[in-house]
């Protein structure tokens, strides 16, 4: 966790006595950016999309109403994301972004809040700075960076100032963030891109080539979370899915398997598996030991595609829990972290 934007402690205890200042934990994630503001809880869950008029560089909407926009605009007007693998792509409507939605989480009486950003674990300084200068210049009075396992780990209620070990593979849109936490800090940790984001993809390429039909990302999302497995079910459920056939170039309704689905996401979920693996390997005896007695925590959306916790356990051996309110673990966690920003701000100034 780092400080920066630092200015006169003076200044900002005043700011707190007349209630100018707000504590906002964001939770700023490839697919979603959930919003905590201290002492309300979470005030804001929305896609982190942004439609922008291409010709005024004009952002035309944010968040859910953008996400109902992405793949059917006109060409002047384009949907996009604009964070990709957990960092930011395009920094200018990042700040837009930010803007509306810290806006939106403090209401009419916010006044240069003090916050809190995840970011995926092994980020450069140069992707860890554009988050920085994306808050400031969104409004933020001072920004502080957590890392997204240790705020899913918080959040998920581990304890994890005692020195034993506890491992938390957080599955996000961009992102998998693993690590093995002990003593308030990372031990051994992993980022790899392979998350919610490639299991989409991995529908499209296998719809693709199976029935030579093109679908678009969120018709490949509603499948894996609705007949989505990677592990096989005790029934096979189906679903119709309806997208551009690729031969005549109309429209073309098929009827899709779970165990089809199976075929289409075993690949990025191995990946996962292999790098939770990898981590396990470079692990301290001592603390692969608390975690074969402890288990493995998993957070995030991406960890409720179907028989992820199945497929985990089984090739690790070790016993794998999902955590409650998987979807907000990582927000709740930044929110918490938020009541140590005082001790935070006093070990800086020292």
């Amino acid at each position: 966790m780092g400080c920066l934007n630092n200015k006169n402690g003076e200044e900002d205890k005043a700011m707190f006595k007349f209630g100018l200042g707000q504590d906002i934990g964001i939770d700023l994630g490839t697919a979603t950016v959930i919003a905590y503001v201290k002492g309300k809880g979470i005030v804001l869950r929305e896609p982190s999309v942004v439609a922008v008029d291409s010709d005024t560089k004009d952002v035309l909407a944010v968040g859910g109403e953008a996400r109902r926009m992405l793949g059917r605009t006109p060409g002047n007007i384009v949907a996009t994301r604009p964070l990709r693998d957990g960092v930011i792509s395009d920094y200018t409507v990042t700040e837009k972004m930010l803007k509306y939605f810290i806006s939106k989480a403090g209401g009419k009486n916010l006044f240069a809040p003090r916050i809190m950003i995840c970011i995926p674990s092994r980020v450069t300084e140069v992707e860890k700075r554009a988050v920085i200068d994306a808050a400031t210049n969104a409004g933020a009075r001072k920004v502080y960076l957590i890392e997204e396992p240790i705020a899913a780990a918080i959040g998920a209620g581990i304890d994890i100032s005692k020195p034993c070990g506890n491992m938390v593979v957080d599955i996000g849109g961009g992102t998998t963030d693993i690590a093995v936490i002990s003593l308030g800090g990372s031990v051994v940790s992993t980022s790899i891109k392979v998350a919610g984001d490639k299991l989409d993809e991995a529908v499209v390429k296998y719809i693709k080539r199976k029935y030579n039909i093109a679908i678009g990302e969120r018709t490949a999302e509603d499948l894996k979370v609705n007949i989505g497995c990677v592990y096989p079910k005790i029934q096979d459920v189906e679903m119709d899915v309806r997208g551009r056939d690729l031969v005549t170039g109309l429209p073309k309704t098929v009827t899709v398997h779970s165990s089809e689905m199976l075929e289409a996401l075993i690949e990025p979920a191995m990946m996962i598996v292999d790098a939770v693996h990898s981590v396990l390997e470079k692990t301290p005896p001592e603390l692969a030991a608390d975690i074969s007695d402890r288990g493995i925590y998993m957070t995030g959306g991406g960890c409720l595609v179907d028989g992820l916790d199945k497929l985990l356990q089984e090739k690790t051996g070790i016993n794998v829990m999902i955590a409650q309110d998987t979807v907000s673990c990582v927000a709740l966690g930044t929110g918490k972290a938020l009541d140590n920003l005082d001790i935070l701000e006093g070990k800086a100034r020292k």
